[in-house]
Order: structure tokens, then sequence, then C-alpha cells
């Protein structure tokens, strides 16, 4: 299947703890490309020890430009992924807030090991600001180790992003088993890679690709990783969504 859409990638070069050079960049896309993805919105780290917004700006522009140059046939779009705290939260609304694409929707991530108790009341206040948070990778996340918890997190207006990587084992047994209960349960919205270096990504991504095909069955795949991140990137609202 082509025209794979995938809304989060560490793709940018020395903006964080993904690609290191352009060349990194390209054949991180490269490996894409060959595997159907037509679009990627590279996703840096928000975060103060990384890149600020004008130099991920300056090398979306920079990698832009190569991948035209080295004809490689990939668009990208604009993203970030954002860490869930005050500053975050006070940002939203803002020019500063680092939204995916142009509409209500913003990626962010929760701690690996630690709970987060407020999660609910955390997603209320940004659905009040009349914005859609997309969870990154929750099936790698404490919290939703918790039975129920990534339900309550939905139904609270949160949209769950699998990093497809679980599916295959890459973050251990938890999370494979984690992954696979979400999607049975219908609980994802989208599916990404979350890749960061170029080194297997062919082989590890392709067979996670085919993991996810074979688990979810061919309309749900494309609507992880086609349909609906094109949707989200273009700011349009999913027919299950309600505001």
């Amino acid at each position: 299947m082509s025209g794979l859409v995938d809304l989060h990638c560490h793709l940018l070069p020395g903006v964080d703890d993904g690609a290191k050079t352009l060349e990194d960049s390209l054949e991180m896309a490269r490996a894409l490309v060959d595997l159907g993805f037509s679009t990627v919105a590279p996703s840096p780290h928000a975060r103060p020890e990384y890149a600020p917004l004008d130099v991920v700006e300056t090398r979306l522009a920079e990698v832009g430009v190569a991948l035209a140059r080295e004809g490689i046939a990939l668009a990208l779009g604009r993203n970030a992924e954002n860490i869930l705290d005050d500053a975050f939260l006070r940002g939203l609304g803002t020019p500063g807030a680092r939204m995916m694409g142009t509409g209500p929707y913003v990626l962010v991530e929760l701690p690996y090991k630690s709970p987060v108790p407020a999660l609910l009341d955390i997603l209320f206040r940004i659905r009040t600001k009349g914005v859609w948070p997309v969870i990154a990778h929750p099936e790698r996340c404490r919290e939703f180790e918790r039975k129920g918890r990534a339900a309550e997190a939905v139904r609270a207006g949160a949209l769950l992003q699998m990093d497809i990587g679980a599916l295959i084992g890459r973050y251990g047994v938890i999370a494979k088993k984690s992954a696979r209960a979400m999607l049975d349960d219908g609980l994802y919205t989208l599916a990404a890679t979350d890749l960061h270096a170029p080194t297997g990504a062919r082989e590890w991504v392709g067979q996670a690709l085919k993991e996810l095909r074979q688990q979810a069955g061919e309309k749900a795949f494309g609507q992880l990783l086609q349909e609906h991140p094109r949707r989200l990137l273009a700011g349009e609202a999913l027919e299950s969504m309600q505001d």
C-alpha cells in the first residue's frame, strides 16, 4: 500500500535525539518512501535541551530542499513531540505553540516510567482550548498499564497514536502486549514509526507494517496510516469526533 502518512518521525538532523546528519535524514526518507510513505511530519522533541523552533524551521526547509534535489518523493509537514508540562499548557493558543500541521491537533508524550494521576484533568485543560491531544506511544507508558486508563483517556478527548515498533517487540514484552490489546479494543486513531535513525529502518519498519496489517486488517491499516493521519495533518475532523 502506498500513500502512507507518518505523523511521528525524528527525521530532521541535529535538532534532537533523531537523525544526526542530513545524510541520515535522506537515508531515513529513502527507506520510508520504499516502504510506501508519501508524507512525513517530522516531530522533533519540544524540550528546552533540544533545538528551538527557529532552528527546527530552518532544518525542515533544508531537508525539503535536499529531498527535492535527490528526487525523493516525500512531502513534509510541521509537527513536534511536546512534553505535557505547564509551559506547554500555557503556550497553547499562542504563536509559539508547536502544533501538528495548521489544525487543532497537537502531539504530546507522557513519561515512560512515571504515573500521571492528573492525566484526565490535563486532557480537559487542553480540550477547553479547542485543541485535540494526540498521545504518542501510549503502549510504552506506565500510566496506560492501568486497566481501563487508555479508554478513559479516549473518552476524555485524547487520540492515541501507536508506535508500530511495539508490535514486533522493539520496546519489550509489556509494550507489545499493550499495543496489541489497544489495537484489539479499537483505541488507536493512528499509527506511526517514531523513526530515529536510518540503521535497519527498512527491515524493522517493514516488519512492523506487515504485523500491523495482519493484526488490524486492511481497512483499519488504511485508516491508521493513511486516512486518519492525512486528515489530522490537514486539520480536518474525523467522523468519530464530537466537539
